[in-house]
């Protein structure tokens, strides 16, 4: 499948063979550069001086879209909730970076440019509603071809995120998607399903994941 990006305005380099989940330091954040950064291997998360690192995880976690478990709780959330992709991108992703929630790394820098990759079809969330109509859960990514990198999802009401995360494995099973990245694992990942396969693996999986369309479909023009 053919991609065409915008131009990248810094150079992405290609993570190399040591042991360090930081690639690079620097750059911004700009449309063409995360979407090549990705073709690579690497996103953009800011260090905790402010500075903006592009990571390639030596212990890369993907999520088998064979290999979500579901609990009971889950399957009885799924049917009490009314789920839609799209439809509030900015409450998702608001949501997502609520400063009071532990370990808030997204900053306003951030949201403004996957904003901005939404709008250009890149970007996309999963909403997950109560029965009042109020926003209770959620998850936004990137999706480029078979590829759809999680970069964050968040929960006011119980397992509403994990409703999303259920929505997003059926879409992409459906759609033809290959490669569900979670980037980092964590306990609660680990507990959904999510495996670590490496740095070498992903890269391997990577281009074939890039080179069928998915189940997210850019808009046309």
């Amino acid at each position: 499948m053919h991609l065409e990006f915008p131009p990248a305005m810094f150079h992405v380099p290609d993570p190399g063979p040591d042991d360090d989940d930081l690639v690079a330091v620097g750059g911004a954040l700009d449309p063409g550069t995360i979407l090549h950064a990705y073709c690579r291997g690497l996103f953009p998360m800011h260090l905790p001086e402010g500075l903006l690192g592009w990571w390639s995880p030596v212990e890369r976690a993907v999520l088998p879209l064979d290999g979500l478990r579901i609990t009971r709780s889950m399957r009885q959330s799924a049917r009490r909730y009314r789920v839609t992709v799209d439809a509030d991108f900015g409450g998702v992703i608001h949501g997502c970076a609520d400063p009071s929630r532990p370990h808030g790394w997204i900053k306003d820098e951030v949201i403004e440019a996957y904003t901005r990759l939404h709008r250009m079809g890149w970007a996309h969330s999963v909403e997950v509603w109560d029965d009042e109509g109020t926003l209770a859960g959620g998850l936004y990514g990137v999706a480029i071809g078979g590829l759809f990198v999680g970069e964050s999802m968040f929960h006011r009401k119980r397992d509403a995120s994990k409703v999303a995360l259920i929505h997003l494995v059926v879409l992409m099973n459906e759609g033809g998607g290959r490669l569900l990245d979670v980037q980092w694992q964590t306990s609660h990942l680990e507990s959904l399903g999510a495996v670590v396969i490496g740095r070498d693996e992903y890269l391997r999986l990577l281009p074939e994941a890039l080179s069928v369309p998915g189940p997210f479909r850019r808009p046309a023009g």
